[in-house]
C-alpha cells in the first residue's frame, strides 16, 4: 500500500489503484487464465453457506459439521469479494485435470446430536453452499427436506453425503463447473436419540468431458444447472411507462408552463410600463403573483451552511452513480459479481469526494457564507456518519451472528485509510478550489432589507403536498424498474441491463427536474418566497417513497425472514432512500434556480 503511505503522489497514481483492484480482485465467474496439463491438481475452495432466500445472510462452510482439513487455509481474497461476504478455504477434494473419480471417499464422520441438530436448522432453512473452481463458482444444497400430507402429516429430512462433480475443459482450460445430486439418495437425519452419534460417510465423484465452447463468456445462459435464475430479459412495460410518463411531465412544462409564463411576462411587463409615472410602491400595492415578490426571492434562506452540504452531497452521489453506470456499461467490471462493483463504488466515492467540497464551498462562498471549515466539515460528514452509524450496526449484528458478512478487521483499517488519505483531503482541496473560484451571486434583481409578509396558503400549496406529488411522480416513473433492482441487490436475479438503467436513471433525473420547476412555479405564484429548502423536499421526497417502496417488497416480494437479514435490509434501505434524497434535492434545486434565474431576467423592473 505504497500510494496510501505517500499523500502527495496519490492523485497520479488513483486510476493504476482503480484497475489493480478491479482487474486483478476478480470474483468468481470472471474468465481465468489458468491452464492445465492433464494430471494437474484443481483446486477446490470451499467458500460460504446460508440461507438460500436471505443473500446477504451468509456463513463459513466449515462451521457446519462437515468434512474439515485439520489445518485450514484461507485464499487471499480482492476488496470485492471481501465485501461480498467471500471466505474461500481449501478443502479436502481431490480433483486432478482430466482426470474422472468415482465414488472416492472423502472423510468419515461421527456427528453428535447437537451436530445432527445443527444440520437439521441448516437443511430446514434451505441452506446452500458455494464451491469455487478455477474461479468458477459451483452450488447446490446441503441437504433436503420434504413436507407431504396434512393427516398424516411427514416431514423427511435428509443430508447429501455424495457430491457429483461435472467439469467441461477446453484444451487446456477449464469452461465450465456444476455440482450434482441428481442419482443420489440423501441420508436420512430422522430418528436419532439425544445420546446417539450418527455415522456417516462422505464421498464424491468427478466427471470430465469435452466441450467446443472455448470462452465462458459464450456459453448460452441457463444451460449451468439454473441453480439461481437466468438473468433478467428487457422489461418492456417499465421502459414504456417511464417514458409516456416522462414526455407527459415534459409536455406539461414546456407547453402549459411556458404559456402561462409567457402571458405573466406580457402582462407584468404592460402594467410596467403603464404604470411607469407612478411610484414602485403603488405598483407593489395593485399587482399580485410572482412579480411582486421580486425584492424577496432571491432572499438567503435560514441553515445556508447545511443547504450547501446538502447540494455538494448530492452533486457527488449523481456523479457517482453516473461513473458507475458508464463504468458497467463499457464492461470494465463482471456485471454478474456484486464484488467488483462493490470495489467501483468504494473508489469512486473517495476520488468523487473533490466534487461534493467543490460544490458546497463554491455555492456556500456565493451566498455569503462565512464559516468555511464547518462548511467543508458539515459536507464530508453529512453522509459518511449516518453510513458508519448504519454500517456499525449492521456489521454488529453480523459478528455477534459468526456471518461472513462481517468486515474483518484488516479491511477496515484499510477502507478507513481510503477515506482519511483520499476522500477526506480531496473534500478540503475541492472546497479551497470552489472558494476562490466563487463569484459573487449576481441576483437578477435587488433584495429589500425587510422581508415581505407572506399572505395565507391554501392547503395545496403546503409543504407536504407538494412533498407528495414531487416525490411520487419520480417514483412512478422507475416503479416498475425498481422491482428488478432489488430483484438483483436482495435477490438471487442477475441485471445486465444497465443500458435500460442509465436509460431510466436519465428520466428519473429529468421528471425530477420538471416536476421542481412547476411546484416551485405554483409556490411562487401564491407569493410565497421560501422556495430554497421547498424545492429540494419536494423532489428529494422521493427517497421517502422508494423507502416505502423496501418495506413493501420486503413483506409481499421476498421470502427474507431473521435478524441478519432484516437488519441488513432496512439499514441500507434506509441509507439508498437517504441518497436518493440527496441527489434528486439537488437536482430540484439547480433546476428551480435556473428558473427563477429565467424568468425574472426577463422582467422589466426599475
Amino acid at each position: 500500500m505504497t500510494v496510501l503511505g505517500h499523500p502527495r503522489s496519490w492523485s497520479c497514481q488513483c486510476l493504476p489503484v482503480l484497475i489493480l483492484l478491479l482487474g486483478t480482485g476478480h470474483g468468481p465467474g470472471v474468465e481465468g487464465v489458468t491452464h492445465y496439463k492433464p494430471g494437474d491438481p484443481v483446486i477446490l475452495y470451499v467458500n460460504k453457506v446460508g440461507p438460500y432466500h436471505n443473500p446477504q445472510e451468509t456463513y463459513h462452510y466449515y462451521q457446519l459439521p462437515v468434512c474439515c482439513p485439520e489445518k485450514i487455509r484461507h485464499k487471499s481474497l480482492s476488496l470485492g469479494e471481501v465485501l461480498d461476504g467471500d471466505r474461500m478455504a481449501e478443502s479436502l477434494y481431490e480433483i486432478r485435470f482430466r482426470e474422472n473419480v468415482e465414488k472416492k471417499i472423502l472423510c468419515h464422520m461421527q456427528l453428535s446430536s447437537a451436530q445432527v441438530e445443527q444440520l437439521r436448522q441448516a437443511i430446514e432453512e434451505l441452506y446452500y453452499f458455494e464451491f469455487v473452481v478455477d474461479d468458477l463458482p459451483i452450488r447446490g444444497f446441503v441437504g433436503y427436506m420434504e413436507e407431504s400430507g396434512f393427516l398424516p402429516h411427514s416431514h423427511k429430512i435428509g443430508l447429501w453425503t455424495h457430491l457429483d462433480f461435472h467439469l467441461e475443459f477446453h484444451g487446456d482450460r477449464i469452461i465450465f463447473a456444476n455440482v450434482s445430486v441428481r442419482d443420489v439418495k440423501p441420508h436420512s437425519l430422522d430418528g436419532l436419540r439425544s445420546d446417539e452419534f450418527l455415522g456417516l460417510t462422505h464421498t464424491y465423484s468427478v466427471r470430465w468431458s469435452e466441450t467446443s465452447v472455448e470462452r465462458r463468456s459464450d456459453r448460452r445462459r441457463g444451460d449451468d444447472g439454473g441453480f439461481f435464475p437466468r438473468t433478467l430479459e428487457i422489461h418492456w412495460l417499465s421502459i414504456i411507462n417511464s417514458m409516456v410518463l416522462v414526455f407527459l411531465l415534459v409536455g406539461f412544462v414546456a407547453v402549459i408552463l411556458m404559456r402561462v409564463l409567457r402571458n405573466d411576462l406580457a402582462r407584468y411587463n404592460l402594467d410596467e410600463e403603464t404604470s411607469s409615472g407612478g411610484s414602485s410602491d403603488d405598483f407593489d400595492q395593485g399587482d399580485n403573483g410572482w412579480k411582486i415578490i421580486h425584492t424577496d426571492v432571491f432572499r438567503f434562506p435560514p441553515y445556508r451552511g447545511l443547504l450547501c452540504a446538502v447540494l455538494g452531497v448530492g452533486a457527488q452521489f449523481l456523479a457517482l452513480g453516473t461513473g458507475i453506470i458508464v463504468m458497467a456499461l463499457l464492461g470494465m467490471f463482471n456485471v454478474h459479481r456484486h464484488g467488483a462493483i462493490n470495489s467501483a463504488a468504494i473508489l469512486l466515492y473517495a476520488l468523487t469526494c473533490c466534487i461534493s467540497g467543490y460544490v458546497s464551498s463554491h455555492f456556500y462562498r456565493q451566498i455569503g457564507g462565512e464559516r468555511w471549515v464547518w462548511n467543508i466539515i458539515l459536507t464530508t460528514s453529512l453522509f459518511s456518519v449516518p453510513f458508519f452509524l448504519t454500517w456499525s450496526v449492521v456489521n454488529s449484528v453480523h459478528w455477534a451472528n459468526g456471518s461472513t458478512q462481517a468486515l474483518p478487521a484488516t479491511t477496515i483499517l484499510l477502507l478507513l485509510t481510503v477515506w482519511l488519505l483520499v476522500g477526506f483531503p480531496l473534500t478540503v482541496i475541492g472546497g479551497i478550489f470552489g472558494k476562490n473560484n466563487a463569484s459573487p451571486f449576481d441576483a437578477p434583481c435587488r433584495t429589500k432589507n425587510i422581508a415581505r409578509e407572506i399572505p395565507p396558503q391554501p392547503w395545496y400549496k403546503s409543504t407536504v403536498i407538494h412533498m407528495t406529488v414531487g416525490g411520487f411522480l419520480p417514483f412512478s416513473a422507475i416503479s416498475v424498474e425498481l422491482y428488478y433492482i432489488f430483484a438483483t441487490v436482495w435477490g438471487r436475479e442477475q441485471y445486465t441491463l444497465y443500458g435500460i438503467l442509465f436509460f431510466v436513471f436519465a428520466i428519473l433525473l429529468s421528471v425530477g427536474a420538471c416536476i421542481s420547476i412547476a411546484l416551485t412555479y405554483f409556490q411562487l405564484s401564491g407569493e410565497d418566497y421560501r422556495w430554497w429548502w421547498r424545492s429540494v423536499l419536494s423532489v428529494g421526497s422521493t427517497g421517502l417513497f422508494i423507502f416505502l417502496y423496501s418495506v413493501f417488497y420486503y413483506a409481499r416480494r421476498s421470502n427474507m425472514s431473521g435478524a441478519v437479514q432484516t437488519v441488513e435490509f432496512f439499514g441500507y434501505s434506509l441509507l439508498t432512500g437517504y441518497v436518493f434524497f440527496l441527489m434528486l434535492g439537488t437536482i430540484s434545486f439547480f433546476s428551480s434556480l435556473k428558473f427563477i434565474r429565467y424568468i425574472y431576467v426577463n422582467l422589466k423592473m426599475d
